[in-house]
């Protein structure tokens, strides 16, 4: 019998979970939930025959306690009989880890002083961690890092106009979604095959969202930089804006630091420009003006991304949708690559109505895919290779 890999994705009310056989290829067996940690907790998991039962306890459930029962539902299921190990999502590596690691003591103290650079993501990854550290310490864990992938940029891709004494402190462009990125770096030659190697953005749109420009299939640029506020208008965050906003707001308006942190990544984006909602399901159904000033935002800061992406690359041979809404928002893709026909881009409208692989035409100069994203498998494969090597 083969072992098994856990592998969690924990934020501050839920956890994601899957299990993986650690067979030749590695396949995934149980996929699953927990929300509502901290309130009304809820569950649910599946695995390639459907649903699967579970009932949580009542009452509010901590992290530690989900996680208690759910080890107590996979082994009671037998879904988890010979775990070799668990591979967590942690968002930030910082400039120090270009590739998964196994968790002890040291590198968990280090990755805790990220936090400050990705506060709605770090302090709940690294809490999963403790936690299971606790409720089983015999139990190998890796971190497998979203910001790893981007290690690759050449170093002025990387860097700020700033001293280099600060410039010497760590403050660089990190980039994130790299997990996502590795993902599809590895789909890119069933779907674009010779053409896997060329000029390739990946469009990781989501309620988190980003760009990577990929040649060669490494990263050469991002539009996340040293936090995951940069960039692209997302679901909370307002993407990239002048600094002299913040300046405005803490001076004049005496917002402190705190509030202006909360205002960016919980009051903006989507949310934010339209007063409805921060998913764009609800947003491309509404037909309130604020919600189309919203997605036309959204849009319009993809497209402008992609083009300066285009630059880096000096040139483009393929645009690949994945994520959320990158995956299932027909409109989304239509309008991003409307304003880049400029580039040679022509859709198949039948081909994207249908989600399928390619959606560009045979004619169009840029190879236009949407590719499913499995941060979940990068992370198994990675653990089972370091788990199994030693």
């Amino acid at each position: 019998m083969s072992s098994q890999i856990l592998v969690l994705n924990a934020g501050s009310s839920s956890i994601k979970f899957a299990v993986f056989n650690t067979g030749q290829p590695l396949q995934r067996t149980v996929l699953g939930m927990i929300s509502g940690i901290g309130s009304t907790a809820a569950f649910s998991a599946r695995n390639n025959r459907g649903p699967l039962p579970g009932t949580l306890p009542p009452g509010a459930l901590s992290h530690e306690n989900a996680l208690a029962w759910l080890f107590t539902w996979l082994e009671d299921g037998g879904h988890a009989s010979q775990l070799l190990g668990a591979g967590h999502r942690v968002v930030h590596g910082g400039e120090h880890h270009d590739a998964p690691v196994v968790i002890d003591e040291t590198s968990l103290y280090g990755l805790q002083a990220l936090a400050p650079l990705a506060p709605l993501h770090q302090p709940h990854n690294l809490a999963a961690i403790r936690a299971l550290r606790k409720l089983r310490p015999e139990l190998p864990q890796v971190a497998c890092f979203d910001t790893a992938f981007h290690r690759s940029q050449p170093a002025i891709a990387q860097s700020f106009a700033l001293p280099r004494a600060i410039t010497e402190q760590g403050m660089r462009r990190y980039g994130f979604h790299g997990l996502s990125y590795e993902h599809i770096a590895g789909a890119l030659p069933e779907a674009l095959g010779a053409g896997a190697d060329g000029r390739v953005i990946v469009a990781h749109l989501g309620n988190g969202a980003s760009l990577c420009a990929m040649h060669q299939r490494r990263s050469i640029a991002t539009t996340m930089g040293f936090s995951t506020l940069d960039g692209l208008v997302m679901g909370t965050r307002c993407g990239s804006i002048d600094p002299g906003v913040l300046f405005y707001l803490m001076h004049e308006r005496k917002m402190s630091s705190a509030a202006v942190e909360d205002l960016l990544y919980r009051q903006s984006g989507l949310l934010g420009v339209s007063g409805i909602s921060n998913d764009m399901r609800a947003l491309l159904d509404s037909s309130d003006p604020r919600a189309a000033e919203a997605v036309a935002q959204f849009v319009y800061r993809a497209a402008l991304e992609a083009g300066a992406l285009t630059a880096a690359l000096e040139g483009l041979d393929a645009l690949i949708f994945t994520g959320g809404i990158g995956e299932h928002a027909v409109a989304i893709r239509t309008q991003i690559c409307a304003k880049l026909a400029w580039l040679g881009i022509e859709m198949d409208p039948a081909a994207n109505a249908g989600n399928a692989l390619r959606i560009s035409t045979a004619a169009s100069q840029v190879a236009v895919c949407v590719i499913p994203t499995d941060e979940e498998a990068v992370i198994a494969r990675h653990t089972a290779r370091l788990l199994h090597t030693g």
